[in-house]
This record gives structure tokens, sequence and C-alpha cells, in this order.
């Protein structure tokens, strides 16, 4: 495929995309369960658009701002799976959202909701509240045996508390998916449980991740929330959540020296993200030579090693695919989207940088 693009620019596979979205739709529909995807991976109200055109049934997002700039494009249904901790003027755009949308956000301490009551004000039970639980990634979250606690702190400060939500991250580690699965449905399962217990017939389970959601136990939880699937990055592909074939964004960088016999890319930190897990072979692969890994990364430069056969010419183009594309994302201002080798739309990182 040849494009007459600027380089470095991520360019997404509209066919591979479309895949993968319906893929996932699918696959929620099979478990009997709702399919909220996480935004924060592709920032992008078009692709968020085809993700609710297949079935899903809102979106996830990690930050007020997100949610507004969402909100502000059409999307009515809305989580902010994170423990806010919400000031005057987090609460004001909060109530503003409530007006607009079907809200929810997390809490994991009693202090985080009697602030977040306090700063909704008479707009407290317009806004849902999930208690988040930590299913051992041990990032945030209440533990398990907290979570009845905490979620009667929020129920008697006025919030209106809807269920629970976790996040499996300690499933991004080689071998980890069932395991980790496994112990996500045992933690949300005695969440749940908790909840009844004070009375929550009908409480929302939320949790699922990319590397898990192909091992999701049936019956653990009544919404998912995976992000990555959409686009597939090298961590993915390490992890044997994606193969090649599903990776829908690339990085179109350009051969720009041969120094050191080895292939120097224009493709560096600045665009493709610094993320190394480590246990991650490289920053990043090649989406055309699968041996090959950018062993070397800074600003403006990648340097690949171990690609088979006689370096590609200078000027030449690679595909690279970042480790971590929400990061390559919120780098970027725009994606190009090709389909059939031609460019067929260009598409705003609308929540870039909405971080606040």
């Amino acid at each position: 495929m040849a494009l007459a693009l600027p380089t470095p620019s991520l360019v997404v596979d509209l066919d591979v995309l479309e895949e993968n979205v319906e893929d996932m739709a699918r696959r929620s529909q099979e478990l009997g369960i709702a399919l909220r995807p996480h935004a924060k991976t592709h920032k992008s109200p078009e692709l968020a658009r085809l993700q609710v055109a297949a079935g899903a049934a809102g979106l996830t997002v990690a930050t007020v701002s997100e949610a507004q700039v969402f909100a502000d494009a059409g999307f009515s249904d809305l989580f902010i799976a994170y423990p806010l901790w919400v000031d005057p003027e987090k609460g004001r755009r909060l109530r503003a959202l409530a007006a607009t949308a079907t809200l929810a956000v997390g809490v994991d301490s009693a202090e985080g909701a009697r602030a977040l009551a306090a700063q909704l004000g008479e707009d407290r039970d317009r806004v849902r509240v999930l208690v988040e639980v930590d299913s051992g990634h041990h990032r945030s979250g209440a533990a398990p045996e907290e979570v009845a606690e905490l979620a009667d702190v929020a129920a008697h400060a006025g919030l209106s508390v809807d269920g629970a939500f976790t996040f499996p991250g300690h499933a991004y580690s080689p071998g980890a998916r069932e395991a980790v699965a496994a112990q996500e449905a045992e933690v949300l399962a005695r969440a749940a449980a908790a909840l009844r217990g004070l009375g929550l017939r009908a409480p929302t389970v939320s949790g699922g991740a990319t590397p898990t959601a192909a091992a999701v136990v049936a019956g653990s939880m009544t919404e998912m929330r995976p992000g990555v699937y959409v686009f597939g990055d090298a961590q993915q592909w390490e992890l044997g959540a994606t193969t090649p074939d599903r990776i829908a964004l690339s990085c179109w960088a350009t051969v720009v020296s041969h120094s050191g016999g080895r292939v120097v890319l224009d493709s560096g930190s600045k665009v493709l993200g610094a993320d190394r897990a480590s246990w991650a072979t490289g920053f990043g692969r090649l989406l055309d030579h699968p041996d090959a890994r950018i062993v070397l990364l800074s600003e403006h430069h990648a340097v690949v090693d171990d690609l088979q056969g006689p370096l590609p010419p200078l000027g030449s183009h690679l595909r690279v695919v970042p480790n971590h594309v929400c990061n390559a994302v919120n780098l970027a201002d725009a994606m190009t989207v090709v389909q059939g080798g031609r460019v067929v739309a260009t598409w705003s990182v609308a929540a870039r940088g909405a971080n606040t």
C-alpha cells in the first residue's frame, strides 16, 4: 500500500477496524452482557458512532473533559470510570453534563463520595455512582470487603448508588489472562452480593479489558469496557490478545537513515509514545516485518533491529505498531482513514489532551 501522506502519520485501516468493532459486539452479545467501550483509546466521535451503531450501550471515558467532548458530539450515556475527586469546578461541569446525558461516575473512598455529593448539590440524584473495587491490579479501588460500607456512605450522602466496577489491569502480563478473568469474576461477585445486601436488587457490575475480553466469565458482569480492541497494538500482539491481521492502526513512517546498518525511522516517542512494559520485546513492532523490533526510541528517531532481508531503501515507508495505542492517539491531532488502499476520511482526535 502506497499513500501520499506526510510522515509520521497515524493510519487506520477501516476494514480491519470495522471487523474488530463487530467482533467485540458479537462477543458481548454471546455473553449476554452490555458493551460499554472505553473511548479514551480512540478519542474520536466518528469511531464511537461505529461502536454505538454496532450495539454499544454507551461509552466509558476517563475524565470529565473526555465526557464533555463526547456529550457535545451527541453521546448521551457516559460512564467516567475513575475515582473522581470533585472540587467546585468539576462539580459545575458534572452538573452541566448531567443535564444533557445519562451520567455515571466512580468513587473508591468515603471522602470522595462525600465530596462528590457536596459538589453536585441538588443534582446529586441525577448522577449514578459505581463503587470501584480492586480486583488485583492494586492501583485504585476499594477492597471487596469495603464495598458495602462505602456504598452505604455514598447513599447516606444522597448519591444514587448503581453498582460496582473494576479494571483487571494485571492481565497486561504474559499468560495471565485466564487467571485474572477468574479473579475479576470472584471479586465482582463479592461486590454485587454486598450491594444486594444493602437492597440494590440489580446492581450494575462493570469490568473487562481488552486482554481479558476472550476470557470473561459468563454471568460475572452486566457490562464490559474494553478499549484497545478497536485498534490493537504491539502490547496486545505480544499478549496474544490480537494478531497482526487484526491491527487496525499503524504509524506510517519514513526510512531516514541506514546508520550502523540498521533502519532508522522518523516515528519517535513524540508520535508513538514511550511506553514499554517490562516484558515487552521492544518499543514497538513493524506490521509487515513481525521479527523486527524498535530497539531504540528517542523523540524523533526509531531504530529498528532484526529486520530480515535487505534494508528498505531510504525514503521508503514502513508501518509501525505502537506499544500502547492509547498514548500514540493522544499525541496526534488526527487519524487518516484508509480503505482499499485509498484515503477515505480524516478523523479528528477530538478528545486529545482532555485530561481534566
